[in-house]
């Protein structure tokens, strides 16, 4: 890996040259940064929304029905959607001031009248916008999956725990009762010694045809939405939403819809705190030839050290649903099995119906980071980054045994492959300057 390493501290050397003649001025971020005062119940958290095209959205509206918490500002590199976001935070905090709108992150970054970024931009840029912020003493809400790569995912880590940033992770479903309850009921256990996960990802994805490169639409500012990823032409192919289906600045439907699965996989079976020993995963995109590039249909297997076992499919196409779950869970213990549908769930112990639970609440992601937020004690969060960049390494890990076409052999202390350079090359990946996660962070 030294290689590797001397490249990114290369790339993290002149970014700073980079950034100057971007703007004029130093905008990499701070060596370290001072904690912002604490927040008590009746001050106000400012918030940054940092990409707004799609669940962006949602967080909007999270944030600004909130109580004593206010988006001060709107951030996306396409000018031509502010209209939708401003819209979005007039109608759930009507009385607010309209945020501002920007479309380089860096400056939301370095804003001083902003307590937290919330981020909900395309994946490639999920941990670099994370780290930055940490640097710049601002918490973070940051979509699923929280890294593009395993070791920028730990580069976030570190990030949060040097500079004592609160960092929640968009897996909601950590704050959903009813999955509590069922998790609760596994370490209880309902259904006995579980030996086996399965992540159920049964979502159709039609083709997405074929698209000439053309000229970045006005608007648009595509050398910043590239930010880390090469520099390639503009195609809507590979812009709003259809980047999922490409590696360059998306994870497939394996690390889109999937890393909530695998999530609570990883959660069931009380892997948190460490990841596989093994990968293997299988698949292809069928059925139609399109701009895709990641399948749309794909099986992958992972096996911890004591031999327990989550396995991971994705559908893409016409399925059938297994036992009602489309995307969800299923449990295997020695006494019966557990399946977990969105809000509710079921079980069967020893050929019987067992502990059942159904509960429409909204989850309380949202309340959960501004109450940490105000509190400090990131022990409370619901979702915090460690579990995230576990659950996206997952899917990190099943991508590469896939794009190899072999199984692979991984050492999760040290979180790299063993003795598997080739491997070893897909953990992290060629940054664009100045748009570089440093190995230093």
């Amino acid at each position: 890996m030294a290689s590797s390493v001397n490249r990114r501290t290369f790339l993290k050397r002149t970014a700073t040259l980079g950034s100057m003649a971007l703007t004029g001025r130093f905008l990499t971020r701070p060596a370290s940064a001072q904690s912002p005062p604490r927040h008590n119940a009746n001050e106000e958290i400012r918030v940054a929304v940092v990409g707004f095209n799609g669940q962006g959205r949602a967080h909007i509206r999270a944030h600004a029905r909130a109580a004593n918490v206010r988006v001060v500002a709107l951030c996306d590199t396409d000018e031509r959607i502010y209209d939708k976001g401003l819209k979005t935070a007039a109608e759930h905090d009507p009385n607010a001031p309209a945020p501002r709108t920007e479309f380089d992150v860096r400056r939301v970054i370095d804003a001083k009248d902003i307590d937290c970024l919330s981020i909900a931009v395309p994946n490639h840029w999920h941990s670099l916008a994370s780290i930055w912020a940490c640097q710049a003493g601002k918490d973070v809400y940051v979509e699923k999956p929280c890294s593009h790569n395993i070791f920028e995912g730990r580069k976030l880590v570190e990030a949060a725990a040097k500079y004592k940033r609160v960092v929640q992770h968009g897996t909601q479903n950590r704050a959903q009762p009813t999955v509590i309850e069922a998790m609760n009921l596994l370490r209880e256990g309902v259904i006995g010694d579980v030996y086996m996960a399965r992540a159920l990802c049964y979502k159709r994805r039609d083709s997405i045809g074929m698209e000439p490169d053309g000229p970045v639409p006005e608007g648009v500012h595509y050398d910043l939405w590239l930010g880390p990823a090469p520099q390639r032409p503009f195609n809507p192919n590979r812009f709003h939403y259809n980047w999922h289906w490409q590696w360059d600045y998306g994870n497939g439907d394996i690390g889109n819809q999937g890393v909530h699965q695998m999530d609570i996989a990883q959660w069931g079976l009380d892997k948190d705190d460490t990841l596989p020993v093994k990968a293997g995963s299988m698949g292809g995109r069928y059925t139609y030839a399109d701009q895709g590039v990641t399948p749309n249909t794909q099986v992958a297997t992972l096996q911890y050290a004591d031999g327990t076992m989550l396995v991971f499919e994705v559908r893409g196409r016409a399925t059938n649903d297994e036992w009602g779950v489309g995307v969800g869970n299923l449990f295997y213990g020695s006494k019966g099995y557990m399946a977990i549908r969105g809000r509710s769930f079921e079980t069967v112990v020893d050929g019987q119906p067992g502990p059942s639970g159904k509960d429409d609440r909204d989850n309380t992601i949202f309340t959960n980071f501004h109450d940490v937020v105000r509190s400090r004690k990131v022990e409370d969060l619901r979702a915090p980054v460690c579990n995230g960049h576990n659950s996206a390494a997952l899917c990190h890990l099943a991508n590469i045994a896939y794009r190899l076409g072999r199984t692979v052999q991984f050492d999760p202390n040290a979180e790299q492959f063993v003795s598997d350079a080739q491997a070893d090359a897909m953990l992290t990946r060629d940054y664009r300057a100045p748009f570089v996660v440093p190995a230093q962070v």
